[in-house]
């Protein structure tokens, strides 16, 4: 296991284990994580060996509970948040991953919390789990992609009621709506992450990379287009070249 100042990192049977490490301030995201996740998720970008990721937070109290208030909450914050956003692009790198990610969430999943599990394909949580944007309600917007990440997960409507309001949602509301695919009992998130990882070393590498690529440019398209794309990608794994 490699440990970084706040994230601790581990390649495991072929799948990588990205694990929030700041537990006393509940794995709060600050500049160092932000450049700890980035380095972790580059090499998991460079490893052709890695056929998934989970991201999960260490502590039993949260998955990570938004901004470390030390370095956003005051008068430049904005400007700092949007430093942490562009410096280095932890959610696009995050996203542009070919292979599947999960997020494996308890606890406070507030703020870039949320956001970092927004930006994986799939998201379990568990039965204490409790979700939050609470950015508008401090005077300002997500700084990492939720205006466009979650609307796109959920709908707009939904997605414009949290935003608006910054309620607090439990995890059978986050389910309901579609935020998160599965609850599991609170012990047994990682062992559901096993499960469904092991299905990831199984399939073949190049159809779930083509899968996520399709879908993802796809959503941007009009149908005839999207499909278009489908069409590319399926022949492309047949070896036959596009049609």
């Amino acid at each position: 296991m490699d440990s970084f100042e706040t994230v601790n990192f581990e390649v495991r049977d072929s799948v990588a284990w990205i694990t929030l490490n700041r537990p006393r301030v509940l794995n709060a995201y600050n500049i160092q994580m932000r450049d700890d996740l980035f380095e972790a998720l580059t090499a998991v970008s460079w490893d052709r060996e890695v056929r998934g990721v989970v991201i999960s937070g260490a502590g039993d109290r949260a998955f990570c509970a938004g901004a470390d208030l030390t370095e956003f909450g005051t008068a430049p914050s904005q400007r700092i948040a949007r430093q942490v956003r562009w410096g280095r692009d932890v959610w696009g790198l995050l996203m542009d991953l070919p292979i599947p990610t999960i997020a494996a969430m308890h606890g406070f999943v507030f703020g870039s919390g949320l956001e970092i599990a927004l930006c994986c394909d799939i998201r379990i949580a568990t039965e204490n789990a409790i979700f939050g944007l609470p950015e508008t309600s401090l005077g300002f917007i997500p700084a990492a992609g939720a205006t466009q990440t979650f609307p796109r997960a959920v709908g707009a409507g939904q997605a414009l009621w949290t935003l608006l309001t910054a309620e607090r949602m439990d995890a059978k509301q986050a389910l309901s709506m579609g935020l998160i695919s599965e609850i599991t009992p609170q012990g047994g998130l990682m062992e559901q992450c096993e499960a469904m990882v092991s299905g990831f070393r199984e399939s073949g590498a190049d159809a779930l990379a083509a899968a996520k690529v399709s879908m993802r440019r796809g959503l941007d398209l009009p149908l005839m287009e999207g499909l278009g794309v489908e069409s590319g990608l399926a022949w492309r794994l047949l070896g036959v070249g596009d049609r």
